[in-house]
Parts: structure tokens; sequence; C-alpha cells
């Protein structure tokens, strides 16, 4: 006898998380030589059928618990049987039936074996002296794989939903900036981001989303308490950031890839996303990109800190909406700027470049000025609905060195306290450091290490010159992945290193995220140094000596396939000491007064 149990609870993810009972009757019935289990609320309707194959040597019952075979099977001898499963699923009376396969032995389509051969064939080569440096590029390629959302509208083209097991779904901050970690490995994950996330673009204004013209949305979600409006409607536009980062990946996906014909098709959403900057983003009219709750059940904090504590000052007590954070500042400098760049390229609007340039400058004027805190020697972390500084030390003065909104004079303090002992672990660049009064090294972003906002950080740290420090950020995030076996989770406890010598997980993180498979991607480009001038691809390698070596291999994009590779002369056994401003590139474009980056121990081969 062979026995299968089946069962279902039907539970939407938001009650998983909230500890939430079930409001609808959960059922099951036999019928017709199936097993139906199913859950109604009303006019809200799911159905799991699970029909077992008959065979003739085989006698099958069916209870509302499960499947039972009757089979004998002689010494030597193998046995075998499928069972069909179908989902069913009604929203207001409306219903739809989905089967993955239509047969028992129907070969899975498409083949996923092949499929994901074919994905990683398609990525760059590593070949690398540090063996886990190898392991974790082919884990974080396996993972952003698996990770791929298939959408229809974008006729079976995919894009990075958030994370496994609480966001298997799109993001529109989650996927942008996973698109842009793999620009070098698989951009096309960034243009069918861009593609979707403009036709799911806001409309009109609606509080119940938080929806408004040209805004880009926070999430998308089809279930029970979306269709009952316990929580936002999909799609959910509840983050500040977003829009940003939109312009931004839509700049640097042409630069690597040459595609100017998304950028044409995009034009209209691009300034429609930069027209919400202006109209919408600033609640207060300080100036600043600011976000304010609108619903309940809505987000408290809509930047990528999205936990309801994620903003305290240095004391421990919470801010008061609407919060303007410091880094979605830095990310409007920089979409700004590169938006300039597409209209004076592109769309032949000289008139918007210019006026977005000025709006730039001045944004960083104020900007040095509203947030630098001269007794901390450092930026604050927000400005509050009174006005006031939020004055904790945090990692989001990483993101103003990837975005280039702090003033080079600036950036030095802003570097002593990302790689001092309060903020850096040994492992990482914490989310708030040691010694602030919301401090907790397992505070989901109070002290925590999350390897995506190092990554970031790294970007940044190389982009002011800071290429050491750099090496030893994208060096300790490595080293992390290697006690995950290569996969490294969304976050982890931010305990020191020295004291506990090995990184301890979060207990709830998503692993694999999506973000944090795709930091190892971005860790590479920042240690080979690659960025573009015009139609090539620069390198200039600043390898830690642990790793000796890395080549990378048909790295593609305008120039078609490159090769780049470096050797590890960077020793991080000395104590890092910022070192002075060097070279600044700004988006891979020679700025005024900015020196040639040397090509060191680089090779770059066109094929």
């Amino acid at each position: 006898m062979v026995r299968l149990d089946a069962a279902a609870d039907f539970a939407d993810l938001f009650e998983i998380k909230d500890a939430l009972k079930k409001q609808g009757a959960l059922y099951t019935r036999v019928e017709q030589g199936r097993l139906v289990l199913g859950y109604r609320r009303e006019r809200f309707r799911r159905e799991t059928c699970i029909m077992p194959e008959r065979r003739a040597e085989a006698e099958v019952e069916i209870d509302e618990h499960g499947v039972t075979f009757h089979v004998h099977v002689e010494p030597h001898d193998q046995w075998a049987a499928g069972i069909d499963v179908t989902l069913t699923r009604a929203v207001m009376g409306i219903g739809f039936q989905t089967a993955k396969y239509h047969s028992a032995h129907e070969r899975a389509k498409p083949d996923m074996q092949m499929d994901l051969d074919q994905w990683l064939a398609a990525a760059p080569r590593l070949t690398t002296t540090w063996e886990p440096l190898g392991d974790t590029y082919r884990r974080s390629l396996i993972d952003l794989a698996a990770l791929r959302y298939q959408a229809p509208s974008l006729a079976g083209e995919a894009l990075p939903a958030a994370g496994l097991p609480w966001f298997m779904t799109l993001f529109g901050r989650d996927s942008i900036l996973t698109s842009f970690q793999a620009l070098p490995f698989a951009p096309k994950l960034a243009s069918a981001t861009l593609r979707l996330l403009a036709m799911r673009q806001g409309l009109v204004v609606g509080d119940f989303r938080d929806e408004e013209p040209g805004k880009i949305l926070h999430e998308l979600r089809f279930g029970e308490m979306t269709a009952f409006l316990e929580r936002p409607q999909s799609p959910y536009y509840g983050s500040a950031d977003t829009t940003p980062l939109f312009l931004m990946l839509l700049d640097e996906y042409e630069r690597w890839t040459g595609d100017a014909e998304l950028v044409r098709r995009l034009e209209a959403n691009a300034r429609a996303a930069l027209r919400w900057l202006n109209d919408y983003g600033d609640h207060n009219g300080d100036g600043y990109i600011d976000y304010q709750r609108k619903l309940q059940t809505g987000l408290e904090n809509q930047c990528w800190k999205d936990s309801w504590n994620s903003m305290l000052f240095a004391d421990g007590t919470n801010s008061k909406l609407p919060r303007a954070p410091c880094e979605i500042q830095g990310y409007t400098y920089d979409a700004k700027l590169r938006a300039a760049r597409l209209a004076r390229a592109f769309w032949e609007d000289l008139a918007l470049a210019d006026r977005l340039e000025r709006e730039a400058a001045e944004l960083k004027r104020r900007f040095n000025q509203d947030y630098w805190i001269p007794d901390r020697q450092c930026f604050a972390l927000a400005i509050d609905g009174d006005g006031r500084q939020v004055d904790a030390l945090t990692s989001n003065i990483g993101h103003l060195l990837w975005s280039g909104i702090a003033d080079e004079d600036k950036a030095a303090a802003c570097v002593r306290h990302l790689l001092g002992d309060k903020l850096y672990s040994g492992w990482g660049i914490r989310t708030m450091a040691e010694g602030e009064g919301g401090y907790n090294p397992i505070g989901y972003h109070l002290g925590t290490v999350w390897p995506f906002d190092n990554a970031f950080i790294a970007l940044g740290l190389r982009r002011y010159g800071y290429a050491d420090e750099a090496a030893r950020v994208a060096l300790g995030i490595l080293e992390a992945a290697v006690c995950f076996r290569g996969r490294l989770p969304e976050a982890f406890a931010g305990y020191g290193r020295a004291h506990i010598q090995y990184p301890v997980e979060y207990p709830t993180a998503c692993s694999p995220q999506a973000w944090s498979t795709g930091t190892p991607l971005l860790l590479l480009r920042t240690l080979l140094g690659l960025e573009l001038i015009g139609d090539h691809l620069l390198a200039d390698p600043a390898i830690p000596t642990t790793i000796e070596s890395i080549q990378l291999l048909d790295i593609p994009g305008r120039w078609r396939h490159a090769d780049a590779f470096g050797r590890g002369l960077v020793d991080l056994t000395r104590t890092s000491v910022p070192k002075p401003h060097v070279h600044h590139v700004h988006n891979g474009h020679r700025g005024k007064g900015t020196a040639h980056v040397p090509l060191a121990e680089a090779a770059l081969a066109h094929t």
C-alpha cells in the first residue's frame, strides 16, 4: 500500500506574516475520481483538484484526506503512478483554471535543466584562483534563474522577483536594483523590468494604493486580502525611491547595451517619472522627496529600510512623518543627471536637459548644506516632518557615494565612518552603527548587515576613488558567502567578527533573495573596476591578495563581448585609511576637471 496524504490551508501571505486567522471556510470533497481541496469566502474561491492516475495493476481509493494505492510489487520489479494537480481560482465570481501539465507523464515545458544550462552558458565565464568565489558566482546565477518572474504581458520574458519565501512577486525597488546588479551578466532582466514597470506606472491620484501619476509601483500582489481591500489593492505604489531608481536603471541599461530603441519607447514614461519627482514627490514643500503614509495598512517607511522603526534619532526615539531619507535625495540627483543625458542624446530636448542639470546642481548644493551634521561629521539619515535632522549614524550615507551627491570634502568623513568599528562588523557594513540608541545587531534595519547594501556602497567607494576600501567591503561580504555555502541571505546579524568567527543569519531572512543574489555580481564589477567610456568597457582592477586573480570572459554589452582580468594586489592585512580623492567618473562619462582613469592590470578584448 502506498498512501499520499493531501491538505491545503489556502493562507494568504499577509495572513502568515501577521498571524491572522482565515475568515472563510475550508472544505474537501471527493467527486469523479478526484479529491478537491477548497476554500470559499463570499465570492472568493480557491480549489486544488488532485486526480490520481488509475492503472490496472493498482486499486485506488480516494478519501477526503488523500489517496491510497493498493499495489503489489514483485522483487526487483518497479511500479509508478502519476497524479494530476489542477488549480482553480475565482475572484468576485469570475473563475480561472490552470494546470501545469495535462498528463502525469508529460515532459516539463520548458525543460528546466535545459533552460538552466542555456542561462548559465549565456553568462560571462569566471575564472579565479580563489575557489569560493567561483562557487558563489555559480550559486548566484542559479538562484537568479530560479527567481525569474515570467510576465505574460512581456511574451514570456522574465524579470527578477524579490525573494523566497515571502516575496516571490514583482517589487519595483528589488527588481530595479537586482537588474542593475546583473547588467554585465544578464542584461535582458533590465529591459523586462523597465517595460513591465512602465506598463504599471501610476496614472491617477488614489490614496488607497498610494498611486500618483508617473509613480513607479512598489509591489504586485494577487490574493485574498487584496481582493477584499484589507491590504492595498495591487499594484501598491507605497515607495518613494522606485521612481528615481527607474530613471537610473533606464540610463544605465542604455549605456551598457546601446539599446536606444527602448529609451525612445519609454520616453513618455520617463517624462512622467520626472514630473512625479517635481509635482508629487515632495509633500511638505521643502524641496526634498519624502513620503507620507496615506493608509493605515500601508507602509510607514517607504524607502528600502521599510520597517516601522528604521528612521530613528541617535537617542533611539522615532522621527515623524513625512520623512525624507538622505539616499532618496541622492537617487533623485543622479536620476536627473541621467535623464538629462537621455534628453540630450535621444529625445532631442536640450531645454529639458539643461533644466534637469540645473535642478540637480541646486539639489546637491542644498543637500550638502541641509543634511550635513557638523558635530557628527556625517549626513543625516533623513529630515523628518518637523524639519529635524534624523541624526543616527547608518549605512545610508554609503548610498550617497553611489549616487554622487556627496561633496568630495565630506566623502572622506563618510568613508571613515563606513569602515570604522561602529559601522563595519568585519563581515560588512551594519545598517546602523553600534552605540546608537536604536542599535540592535539582529534588528531588521537597526544593525544587521545587508549584502546588497554593501555592494552598492562598495560601488560608491570606487566612484570616489576609494578602491582599497571597496575591496575590503567586497572581500568581507564574499567571505561571509562562504559561510552560507555560496548563497548570501537577505541579511545577517551585525555581531563583530572579532567576537564571533562566523556570520549569524537573520532568523526570517529570505534565501534566496534577489538583490542578495545579485550582490556577488555587482562586487565582481566593483573589484574589476568595470566602467564605460563611450562604446568601450574600461577595467581598473583593485582585487585583494586573498583572491589573487579574476578573469571575466565574454562580458556582453554595446561592444558585443569583452574580457577583463586583474591580479590581487590590494593588501588588506594593513590598516585601511581613507585616501584622498583620486578620480571621479560620473556615470562612466568624464566630467569637467576629472582625471583619466588608469588602465591597470586589465585587458579588454572585443570579439
